[in-house]
């Protein structure tokens, strides 16, 4: 029997995040994976010398970010350029990403360039709350007159949410993303897997216990109060807080009588976001100025990222290819796409393959802000004292990592402050004897 303050069950960033917060306000904090190694989908692999992550991950400057320098952390890499094609009826064409390509484009009429400078301007300052309940078609449809400059928000907008399809997503949280990517990506070196291995040790210098190849096998909370963890090897652990950084599918499947509780609900209304996932190393690149496109009437997104990151030993190229799927996904078609899209960008490119890797169907994130949602999940689960949910899914208005990093301090804060009121209480009651 062991015994601790805080359970964080996942050892993703939310999990590290959360444990890292509960760990600084002192408390005495465990985090449990499942897997052999922590981190979650932000692990990166290294392959015959080239570091690829699970498919593209880029770094805005939103909650993850600010979060990360909070804690310290170096985040070692570069901006890289904002010079990006289109991929339109087959064809590369300049987006109009600075003044130059703005005037320059192909893609758009002078009234277009015009609308969607403007646009791009009044975005970059705007208050995105009041679309919150509304979804990306209703945005763009609304706000954009032109036909090709609503073709370009769309293709930005999917890549800010991942998402394939503009009917589902709420828009103001996406249009916030849109603006944090304005401001500029951060490609990290070595890949996301620096990161982890960043706050893997920021955890243990503050006391964290993290514990791999240990699967919780269910939360005991009786009388509606987090009592115990229990594990498939027989360990158990007394504790008080649970922090669940897991899927919601897992969340509800650990708790016993989860039906009668809010994790059914965010069950339900979970749809999960994935993509097929293309990176490649290449010994060199057959079109050196080629490096970054939009797919326009594909849902398709091309990065080299060694443009700004270290991700190789020996100075090969790292790119990574995404295609957004929906309910119907093919691996084989998308794999062919996603080639073509290579063949448009780096023709030749099969003579300079070094290694690559395939994600057929790759989990960006379990659940997001869109039309159909009943409620934000979480931080805490009304029904069970001291249960608590965090990760990418448990979205209050962030996206993807922004939602992991603001979820688990969300989580961690209602904690405190349920203790807060707890010694009120205590004290209040004293004075009143």
């Amino acid at each position: 029997m062991q015994k601790v303050d805080v359970v964080v069950v996942g050892g993703g960033i939310a999990g590290l995040t959360a444990a890292i917060y509960a760990a600084k306000a002192g408390k005495r904090t465990i985090v449990i994976e499942k897997q052999n190694r922590l981190g979650g989908r932000a692990v990166s692999n290294k392959k015959k010398g080239a570091y690829f992550n699970l498919g593209a991950h880029s770094l805005y400057k939103g909650d993850a970010y600010a979060t990360f320098h909070e804690l310290g952390l170096t985040l070692q890499g570069k901006k890289p350029s904002a010079f990006a094609y289109g991929i339109w009826k087959g064809k590369l064409s300049a987006l109009p990403s600075d003044a130059k390509s703005l005037f320059t484009t192909p893609l758009l009429s002078w009234k277009g360039k015009m609308e969607f400078a403007s646009c791009l301007m009044k975005l970059s300052k705007a208050d995105t709350r009041p679309f919150d309940r509304i979804s990306i078609r209703e945005w763009v449809e609304g706000n954009l007159r032109d036909p090709m400059v609503r073709n370009i928000f769309y293709s930005l907008l999917r890549a800010a949410s991942y998402v394939a399809g503009p009917d589902l997503p709420a828009a103001g949280p996406v249009l916030r993303q849109l603006q944090n990517a304005l401001k500029g990506a951060l490609y990290l070196d070595r890949g996301w897997g620096e990161l982890i291995e960043e706050l893997r040790k920021k955890a243990s210098d503050l006391g964290v216990r993290l514990v791999t190849n240990i699967k919780v096998s269910s939360i005991d909370t009786r009388d509606g109060t987090v009592r115990q963890v229990l594990c498939e090897d027989g360990t158990r652990i007394d504790t008080r807080h649970v922090i669940l950084a897991t899927s919601p599918a897992i969340a509800y499947e650990l708790v016993p009588f989860a039906k009668q509780t809010a994790l059914h609900t965010w069950k339900e209304q979970a749809i999960e976001v994935t993509a097929a996932c293309l990176d490649v190393a290449l010994k060199r690149l057959p079109k050196p100025k080629q490096q970054f496109a939009y797919g326009i009437d594909q849902t398709v997104l091309f990065s080299n990222y060694s443009r700004a990151a270290y991700l190789s030993d020996d100075g090969a190229q790292v790119i990574s290819l995404i295609k957004y799927q929906g309910k119907d996904a093919d691996p084989e078609k998308d794999l062919r796409e996603l080639e073509g899209v290579l063949d448009l960008m780096q023709p030749g490119w099969r003579e300079e393959l070094v290694v690559k890797q395939y994600l057929p169907r790759m989990t960006v994130c379990h659940d997001f802000a869109h039309m159909k949602r009943l409620e934000n999940p979480g931080p805490a689960v009304p029904e069970i004292q001291g249960l608590y949910v965090a990760g990418e899914w448990a979205s209050h208005g962030e996206v993807l990592v922004d939602a992991a990093t603001a979820s688990a301090k969300r989580a961690v804060r209602h904690m405190l402050s349920l203790e807060g009121k707890e010694r009120n209480v205590f004290y209040e009651h004293r004075g009143i004897i």
